[in-house]
């Protein structure tokens, strides 16, 4: 047992997000996505499925270690609602809460649906959780530490 760990943040998780670097991406994907035709393409072919909690769940857990790249415009993306990307489901509501409570003042990007799965699988992993809610599915860029 380790402290001040997030108990959401299960080994296969932390190791993940310990392999990553500087501009890797990481998907955290819903209950519906494709998370493991989108796992095989990613950079580490690795898939860490937490079905018993919700996306902003995970992201709020995943954020407390996870540095947010401050060199890009974008990241953080969600898929966009097909036939209506203004609209902004449940989840990425509760996605963009989490976003700023941790600290990020940015704006918040979205892609279409296929070049958001073509974004996942170039990412270094995926995440699945447990997420009912339609659209429960982001990118988040991995950033630099800062020295000291």
């Amino acid at each position: 047992m380790l402290r001040g760990i997030d108990p959401r943040l299960p080994p296969d998780l932390l190791h993940l997000l310990a392999r990553m670097g500087h501009g890797d991406d990481l998907a955290i994907v819903d209950a519906n996505h494709p998370a493991e035709t989108v796992a095989a393409a990613t950079v580490s072919g690795g898939l860490v499925r937490l079905p018993g909690l919700t996306v902003d769940s995970v992201l709020e857990a995943v954020l407390t270690l996870f540095p947010l790249d401050d060199f890009t415009d974008d990241p953080i993306r969600f898929m966009q609602v097909v036939g209506k990307p203004e609209e902004r489901p449940e989840a990425v509501q509760a996605m963009e809460r989490v976003a700023r409570q941790a600290g990020y003042a940015g704006r918040f990007q979205t892609l279409e649906r296929f070049a958001f799965y073509s974004a996942a699988k170039s990412s270094f992993a995926v995440v699945q959780c447990g997420e009912q809610r339609l659209y429960g599915n982001v990118l988040i860029r991995m950033g630099a530490l800062a020295p000291g």
